[in-house]
């Protein structure tokens, strides 16, 4: 018995036949589209440092509540403050760059679970001073290290260039 072939096949194949062993031959792709990939969500670092008398610049950073690698300040967006005028979790007073210096992108797994992908923006903070107490410090260590040492200590090989573009003094 022949084979049937449906109209449509026959259509779609037909052009890729003619020149199938030429240098004409058009390639058609029979996998599935690509899931998209999902949309990043933003949030907002600051990026800590001081310098005391003639001592070299230094970072602080803080560790994350879940795992405990040492990253810097960061959190979500609030509604109606700009970036620049969020507040962190470190309990540090200063002036904080209204222009983002850079970003950094990380996965984050979120209460249920699931892992979203966060584009961070990062905002340079010149700390004034340092509360002794704040809404996380039983959650989290803090530290101050030099920019070269913040830079290693950090996870992430992008927030490290990122760290390392502070000038050493000022």
């Amino acid at each position: 018995m022949p084979m049937r072939r449906e109209p449509a096949l026959i259509a779609l194949c037909r052009p890729q036949m003619k020149g199938m062993f030429g240098t004409s031959a058009r390639q058609v792709s029979m996998t599935p589209p690509k899931k998209k990939a999902p949309a990043k969500r933003v949030q907002y670092a600051a990026l800590p440092y001081r310098r005391k008398g003639k001592s070299p610049t230094e970072v602080l950073l803080v560790t994350s509540r879940e795992t405990g690698r040492w990253i810097i300040p960061k959190g979500w967006p609030l509604k109606g403050k700009s970036p620049h005028k969020a507040r962190e979790e470190a309990g540090v007073v200063g002036k904080i760059n209204r222009r983002s210096i850079g970003s950094f992108s990380y996965e984050k797994r979120l209460k249920g679970g699931k892992v979203v992908v966060c584009e961070v923006q990062v905002f340079v903070l010149k700390v004034k001073r340092q509360h002794a107490t704040f809404l996380e410090k039983g959650e989290r260590k803090v530290r101050w290290l030099s920019r070269a040492k913040a830079a290693k200590t950090v996870g992430d090989r992008v927030l490290g260039t990122i760290i390392r573009t502070l000038p050493k003094r000022k």
